[in-house]
């Protein structure tokens, strides 16, 4: 049993996968950890991985609801297709990393520093899982949190790589504010500060959402940015050329992909806005940079279906997102 994690079994893959004949469905196709097998036994490249928390959201005065993503994320996952474009021999779901008690704790909590020293708490956990799936050989996807779990991604892979390691962050927000107590709300900045991150570039930041001390702090701190209006109000540059200096930034070396579902216009998320890229462009861009070599880990976020406008979004957007990853073949 891996520290922290919550291993999966195929009796919950089970309840969650409704079987037809002449059809294999991932639930019944994916791996998990069995017996006293470890990671290293297995074949598989990706590893499935869910925090199911939301304290660091609201740590950051967000709206709970991002540690119901997994659950819904397993549902409509368990029931895509295995078939030779979407490899669902090709991950492995190991389980979640153990929030209950953090998440216990913070239900009796309204003071929004007391709920910091419980991300601190989880950071460790996620940090160490996340050391120990790269550590295997393993390319994590992570699913469900706040976007405080950035933090535990990136110190997990420095750890094992003993360097700092790239981020490329397709988000509104830069999520690069200053060093309080711990929130969604600046992963990326205890990240930059104890010497885990290095280049970090903000892909569709949003002016409105933005404030001036936000980019005077961006420019003394050297993080890049390409802004949501510039590919798509008043057309400075294009999508395109966005994700070709996103990648020269940032993809030369090992880094890590952080998805912020937030971004996506209209998607249930803790800060669903009308605003955003379409999921086609999110899919893009999820397989363009995942099947890089020098991707260490696939983070999808600030999923929450307790704003979903219609049933399922959340969960068959994440899981989209993850047959995008593991069906593109690594390459350049």
């Amino acid at each position: 049993m891996m520290k922290y994690v919550k291993n999966i079994t195929r009796h919950e893959l089970a309840l969650h996968t409704s079987k037809r004949a002449m059809e294999v469905k991932f639930g019944e196709e994916v791996a998990i950890i069995e017996g006293d097998k470890t990671l290293s036994d297995y074949p598989q490249n990706y590893v499935l991985l869910g925090i199911p928390e939301d304290i660091g959201v609201r740590a950051n005065h967000g709206r709970a609801g991002t540690s119901g993503a997994w659950e819904a994320c397993l549902k409509v996952l368990c029931n895509m297709q295995q078939n030779n474009f979407t490899r669902a021999h090709e991950l492995l779901i190991l389980g979640t990393v153990d929030c209950d008690a953090e998440m216990e704790a913070s239900a009796l909590l309204t003071d929004i520093v007391q709920m910091g020293e419980l991300v601190n708490s989880i950071d460790v956990k996620v940090a160490s899982v996340i050391e120990a799936i790269v550590s295997a050989g393993k390319i994590p996807i992570i699913v469900g949190g706040g976007h405080n779990n950035s933090f535990g991604n990136i110190k997990g892979v420095s750890k094992v790589l003993d360097m700092p390691i790239n981020c490329i962050n397709f988000d509104t927000h830069s999520d690069f504010r200053p060093l309080e107590h711990r929130h969604s709300g600046n992963g990326f900045s205890y990240a930059k500060a104890e010497g885990y991150l290095n280049e970090y570039f903000v892909f569709g930041l949003h002016t409105a959402y933005s404030s001036q001390k936000m980019f005077e702090r961006m420019e003394q701190e050297n993080v890049h940015f390409t802004l949501f209006e510039d590919m798509f109000v008043n057309e400075k540059t294009s999508y395109d050329d966005a994700k070709a200096k996103a990648e020269q930034t940032v993809c030369e070396a090992a880094f890590g992909l952080e998805i912020d579902l937030d971004t996506i216009a209209m998607m249930g998320s803790s800060a669903m806005s009308p605003i955003g890229f379409s999921i086609n462009h999110t899919r893009n861009f999820v397989h363009h940079f995942s099947k890089n070599k020098n991707c260490k880990y696939i983070h999808l976020c600030e999923g929450a279906p307790t704003f979903e406008l219609h049933s399922n979004q959340v969960g068959k957007v994440l899981s989209y997102l993850i047959v995008d990853v593991i069906s593109a073949k690594k390459s350049y």
